[in-house]
């Protein structure tokens, strides 16, 4: 009998569960915000490199830098959509506890089945609505679905496109006039990239190859940056 009670486990208490979903949902959403901070931080780095590197006419390094910039600030924006979404299932969780009072079991929300699966599409957020789903499912709010991959890539020339004039506004706004004197760095430098025809480097090449330090300085930021972003 001893051993047929320690099988059978007794059902969880559905507003235990709700309660216990509600706390790890609130967590996720300060990891969120802890996230966004340190990326948000790491950008005022990077806007002195900026900097830095415009006035050393090194437009290659500046525009590099603004582009993750750009991409660090779409990060963000993602990571607000994710945490609007967490507490918006949230809130269809606590309006379900009256429903559970009443039926004694936790009800099916098309709500929520759509906001997980949402959120399982979010890169930062697979790994954690997946386990989601999982107690989800089992504990009845919602049905099991199959994740189709859908093909929403926007097309590559616009989105290119898009990007490059968001570079442009973040390089005017953090460099200012000093920006619009970089595309004549860029012409000297790709000049000195061609096969040399002489014996020796010139000055300009020679105070090119003392720029060495830049691109390990450059290469550390990008680490940096995609390390808070991850």
């Amino acid at each position: 009998m001893e051993k047929v009670m320690n099988i059978i486990k007794p059902k969880p208490d559905p507003k235990q569960q709700l309660r216990d979903w509600q706390r790890r949902l609130r967590q996720e959403c300060r990891n969120i915000e802890r996230q966004i901070r340190d990326i948000q931080r790491e950008e005022k780095n990077v806007q002195k490199a900026i900097k830095d590197a415009a006035k050393r006419n090194d437009i290659g390094s500046a525009k590099a830098l603004a582009k993750e910039i750009v991409s660090s600030r779409r990060t963000v924006n993602r990571l607000y959509e994710n945490k609007a979404q967490l507490n918006s299932i949230s809130m269809h969780l606590g309006e379900s506890v009256a429903i559970a009072r009443t039926v004694g079991h936790l009800s099916k929300s098309s709500e929520v089945m759509k906001l997980v699966n949402n959120l399982m599409k979010a890169p930062e957020m697979a790994a954690t609505m997946q386990e989601f789903n999982k107690e989800m499912t089992k504990a009845g709010v919602i049905e099991e679905f199959v994740n189709d991959a859908v093909d929403t890539a926007l097309d590559t020339e616009d989105m290119e496109e898009e990007i490059e004039e968001e570079v442009d506004k973040v390089l005017t706004a953090i460099a200012g006039e000093t920006a619009a004197e970089l595309p004549d760095a860029v012409v000297r430098k790709e000049r000195i990239k061609l096969p040399a025809q002489k014996a020796g480097p010139s000055r300009e090449e020679e105070a090119i190859a003392e720029g060495v330090d830049d691109e390990e300085e450059l290469e550390e930021i990008r680490a940096r940056l995609a390390k808070v972003r991850s």
